[in-house]
């Protein structure tokens, strides 16, 4: 295993990833940390008979996703990776996409015993992580700097595999394609959003928008986010 890759040649979209790693239909798929519910809705809407639980700990997103009316194979609960609300070995699929590392440090390592809990034997995990680097990496971290919990999210699966909680099946790296259409839409999305708190002064507020702002082009700003995924299996 290894943290980062140095180089990265595979962009694509990160359903390209879980769908040639895995296959979903006619499984009971659990997510964790599944945010506004857009990736829980590509899940849900493709293939056949998939049934999925969506958890996640931040309220006001799970209150928005409580009104959503169009999903009836999926159940939104409000619940951290630590203390999932499933029974033993009840699901085939775990995923929990850049979400390990918004886990309290302290509760990462029972996180991965509780995903082992629910699992069905032979059951999988797939965990994709950001890679610190990159030039949107670059603009987070000027006021939000991650480093420290990615390597402790990391070093959480690492030590699932050497304590034989998972076996590793699969590491790949791909770069994800992101568009903003404009400073307003980052600033909404990432610099206010609901799970995180993010005070900026003036002075730093007006950095972070000079950096963004260099990379806006005729049609957005565009980045490619370095992405680890880890596949275990319990």
């Amino acid at each position: 295993m290894k943290i980062a890759e140095e180089r990265i040649d595979v962009n694509c979209p990160e359903s390209e990833i879980y769908n040639r790693l895995l296959s979903l239909d006619n499984k009971h798929i659990l997510e964790l940390g599944c945010g506004s519910a857009e990736v829980t809705r590509n899940i849900a809407t493709s293939g056949t008979n998939r049934k999925i639980t969506a958890l996640e700990v931040d309220e006001i997103a799970h209150e928005k996703n409580l009104q959503i009316t169009d999903l009836p194979n999926v159940t939104f609960g409000l619940s951290g990776a630590q203390e999932i609300p499933l029974e033993d070995e009840s699901v085939d699929v775990v995923f929990m996409f850049k979400s390990l590392h918004h886990v309290p440090i302290e509760l990462m390592e029972t996180s991965m015993r509780e995903i082992n809990r629910v699992l069905k034997p032979d059951g999988l995990v797939y965990i994709s992580e950001p890679v610190f680097a990159g030039e949107f990496n670059d603009i987070l971290r000027l006021f939000h700097d991650e480093q420290k919990v990615r390597e402790a999210a990391f070093t959480a699966i690492k030590n699932a595999i050497d304590e034989g909680v998972f076996s590793l099946v699969e590491e790949t790296f791909f770069n994800s394609p992101m568009k903003f259409e404009s400073f307003d839409e980052f600033e909404n999305n990432t610099i206010k959003a609901t799970h995180s708190n993010h005070a900026l002064d003036d002075d730093l507020y007006m950095l972070v928008k000079k950096r963004f702002e260099q990379h806006i082009g005729d049609d957005g700003a565009h980045f490619l986010m370095p992405i680890r995924v880890d596949l275990l299996q319990a």
